[in-house]
């Protein structure tokens, strides 16, 4: 079973990962894909229905894929699953599946990896809808301070974008992020997840070790939910 080892740095979302020494990585399996879960060193896994490769005739398959992937001991979330105005079937049939995913999530008690693009309004209604016990973690995050605050505010956790995070006027996004709430990826870029954790550290005013710590501590919150054991 794999978890981080200390001073691990975490790439929360990923895509086709391998591993990398020294790096622990959360590899996205999209429901739609062949690929399965492999055991492999450093990495485990999320699974999910993205909107880019959702619609009407394929919903059926696609919901029962990923119930049998996410069953798997090292699939450790659902997603990425949401909404996306900019490409993918109707907001209705996006909405359906995302829901159903938030009940998967919170029968088998795994926490949700989030795509939404241009659909805040959508995301907040369904979670207000489904009121999830499950933890939200948004990824691929670039948008203002203000709706991070409003995220945040409703505990959900923040991924910066990985080429967001690396300019330099993230800064004031980054900064204004809680602590106990973020996390770095490359999302399959091959950006190497090293250099955002310097940058973000320069933004943050700490040291690399200090927020390598920082987001282990919050890997943990994120993924022992209350009455949950780690599934890793």
């Amino acid at each position: 079973m794999n978890i981080p080892e200390p001073g691990d740095y975490i790439d929360i979302h990923t895509h086709e990962a391998k591993p990398v020494s020294g790096i622990f990585s959360i590899d996205n399996l999209m429901a739609h894909e062949t690929r399965l879960p492999e055991e492999l060193p450093g990495i485990a896994y999320t699974s999910g229905i993205h909107p880019w490769h959702l619609n009407e005739l394929n919903y059926n398959q696609l919901i029962i894929s990923v119930k049998k992937l996410t069953i798997n001991d090292s699939v450790i979330g659902v997603g990425e699953a949401g909404f996306d105005r900019l490409k993918g079937p109707a907001s209705e049939l996006q909405r359906r599946a995302f829901e159903e995913q938030i009940l998967l999530s919170e029968e088998i008690k795994k926490p949700m990896v989030i795509h939404c693009v241009r659909a805040w309004d959508e995301l907040l209604q369904s979670f207000k809808k489904m009121k999830p016990a499950m933890k939200w973690l948004i990824h691929g995050f670039r948008g203002n301070e203000v709706l991070a605050a409003q995220l945040t505010g409703r505990g959900m956790f923040i991924s910066i974008w990985f080429d967001f995070a690396i300019r330099p006027e993230s800064a004031g996004l980054i900064r204004s992020i809680p602590h106990n709430r973020i996390f770095l990826e490359t999302d399959g870029s091959g950006v190497d997840i090293r250099e955002i954790y310097y940058k973000v550290s320069e933004d943050l005013g700490i040291t690399v070790d200090e927020l390598r710590l920082r987001i282990r501590n919050n890997f943990d919150e994120f993924f022992r939910q209350e009455g949950y054991k780690l599934h890793i």
